[in-house]
Parts: structure tokens; sequence; C-alpha cells
């Protein structure tokens, strides 16, 4: 999705637009502009509900998956319809943490409220990614923040061909860098204009770059992708408008794996001034399929991306018609299972069934 040119802070692309389902006030709502600062006054959220149809099971095929028929492993005629998919993309390790590969579509089996799914779609290749770089500028970060940007440099270097990033902010406020594009200079430039100062809109940012990765269409049927946020954060939110109670339920609606990375050091008093954060980043990561991730030191972080990229790039994706009839906009836990011994699963808790 490479545009003609160089894309620029002005550029449309991946522009996240939050105001559609806020009320705003007088005050203003979540104002997001390309290289402006972010305010979040007084936010009323709608609850949308977020559909994934079969067609976009067959245009993930396009990226090297296999459409499985039911009752047989052979692959199907791509055809279109709005039969509801639900779509998982599942990291596996052994019991020593290092990622498996070649597995097959027999090996999984997914269960949606206990019930075992018969599954429709199998990917083992990579699909492209959409990732928001979030990165914690408060005034903490200010000795730390130099080594930080490096190794978030290093992270985009590491980007393949047909993948997107967004760079975005924030201490007391939240600002996108660089919106969505494959320009990795024009990455690194915004990771290198990065200034320390102000307190911590954790919740703000996520939340923010939720809104904004929903913005990111496929256009074609080669572009398809992963949403993805890795956000690092040396400590607890401090100035956040945004509840983590409606962080976590726009998470849950999302087709977002988060990935948080807390910077912290290794003393008693960081421990009980950062439990609160470590509590809620663990749960976002969760309940999204991703992985918290901790670095002592700043010179441990180049060491951290690298492990989010390596978990990227071996992952499953995996789709299924729900034999849950029902359309009541309800909870539905899933899990997953390998067939395997002594081979783990990792992907999301569950989704909100759709409701019409």
């Amino acid at each position: 999705m490479a545009s003609s040119g160089p894309p620029t802070r002005s550029s449309r692309l991946g522009t996240p637009n939050v105001n559609t389902d806020c009320t705003t006030s007088r005050n203003g709502c979540l104002q997001v502009r390309n290289g402006a600062r972010v305010n979040i006054c007084r936010i009323t959220m709608r609850r949308r509900r977020h559909l994934i149809s079969l067609t976009a099971l067959f245009l993930i095929a396009s990226a090297g998956g296999v459409l499985i028929a039911r009752g047989s492993q052979t692959p199907r005629t791509p055809f279109r319809t709005a039969i509801d998919l639900v779509s998982l993309n599942v990291t596996v390790t052994d019991t020593m943490g290092r990622h498996i590969s070649g597995l097959s579509a027999d090996d999984f089996v997914v269960f949606e409220d206990g019930r075992p799914q018969q599954l429709s779609y199998f990917a083992s290749l990579s699909t492209p990614l959409s990732v928001s770089l979030l990165i914690d500028t408060s005034s903490s970060m200010e000795q730390q923040l130099p080594v930080a940007q490096q190794a978030a440099i290093d992270f985009v270097s590491r980007l393949r061909p047909g993948d997107l990033a967004a760079v975005v902010d924030f201490d007391s406020r939240v600002e996108v860098r660089q919106p969505f594009t494959s320009d990795k200079q024009a990455l690194e430039s915004a990771i290198r204009d990065l200034r320390a100062g102000g307190a911590t809109a954790l919740y703000n940012a996520v939340y923010i770059a939720l809104r904004q990765l929903a913005t990111v269409k496929a256009e074609t049927e080669s572009t398809i992708r992963r949403n993805v946020v890795v956000v690092l954060s040396d400590g607890e939110d401090t100035s956040s408008l945004v509840t983590f109670d409606q962080l976590l339920d726009l998470a849950r609606r999302s087709q977002t794996a988060i990935y948080p990375i807390s910077l912290t050091a290794d003393s008693p008093v960081s421990d009980r001034t950062n439990q609160a954060a470590t509590f809620a980043l663990r749960q976002l990561a969760q309940e999204t399929g991703g992985r918290l991730l901790a670095a002592k030191r700043a010179d441990e972080l180049t060491g951290v991306y690298s492990q989010i990229t390596a978990e990227l790039t071996s992952q499953y994706a995996l789709g299924y018609i729900s034999s849950n009839p029902r359309r009541d906009g309800g909870w539905r836990k899933l899990a997953v299972r390998i067939q395997r011994p002594n081979l783990i699963p990792r992907t999301r808790t569950g989704y909100y069934s759709p409701t019409s």
C-alpha cells in the first residue's frame, strides 16, 4: 500500500477519525489531527459491533491461506457471502517459549463457549501488519528516551514490505507523529523528533491507537492485514480521561493485538508504584492475544522489540463460522487446543457476537 511518493504528516492514509462514535461536548471529544496534539475532554461512547463477514475470509485467502471445506481438506473456489466469520491469530510456543512453525490445520481445535468449531480457514504464512507504535514521552522518560528511540527505530527497520506503521507519542496529551505509512525513513524521522515532558495519558493513547487502526481498511485483496498496538511506557496512567474499563471494552471489540512493554527499574518502590499499571497492561495483552513484555533498563529494549517481531512473523491465522446462530451481542469465550504434546497456544479470549 505504498503511495506514489513519500508520505507526509498530512497524508490521509490511516488518519484517525475518532469522533465517529463519540458525543462531542462544548469542550470537544477525541480530537485528533496529524501533527497536532490530542485533547480528550468529556467522552460518551456508543458500543460498536465489530462484524467480520466471510468476505474477509476470502480476502485473507489471497495472502496464502487455505479454505477448508466442511468434512474435507480440499481447498474450495472462493465466493463472497455475508456469513459472519470469527478470525483468530494464534501464537504457538513450546514449554521453553520458542515459537513453533510447521503446524497444519489438523493440529488446531478451536472452542467457542466450550463447543468445538469447524475451521473454515487456515494460514501459516504471515499476513502484512498495521502497527501502531506508541512511545511514552512523559517527563520520567527523559533520560531513557534516546535509547528507547533507537530501539523503536530498529523495530521499524525490521518491518517487511507491505507492512504499515504509525508513530504516536503520549505524555499529558497524545500526538500522532506519523500516520500509517510503509516509508521507514518517515517513521524514523518521527521517532527521532520525540521529546520528553508532562504526565502519562497511557489509556488515552491506546484508545486513540485502536480507533486509528480501525480506519486502516483493505483496499484490495492483497492488502488485508493484522492490526497490532505496541506501546512502551515506564509507569502507570496518571492523566487519562478514558477509564481502563472503557479502554478494555474497546480492545475486546477490536481485532487488534496489544503488546505492552513495561520499562521499570527493579526496586521495591518501583514495584509498588507500577503494580496497577502492570496489572492493567497484562489484562489488555491477555484479552487481545498479545503479550506483556518487560525491560528493567532502556538498553534491553532492542531485545524486547525483537521478541515482538519474532512472534508477529510466526503466527497462524484461523477462521471459522460459529455454530451458535444467536445474534444477541453477547460475549463468547474462545479457546484453542493444539493436538500435539507440550505446545502452548495463545490468542484473544473471546469476542462479542453480532446483533444483526
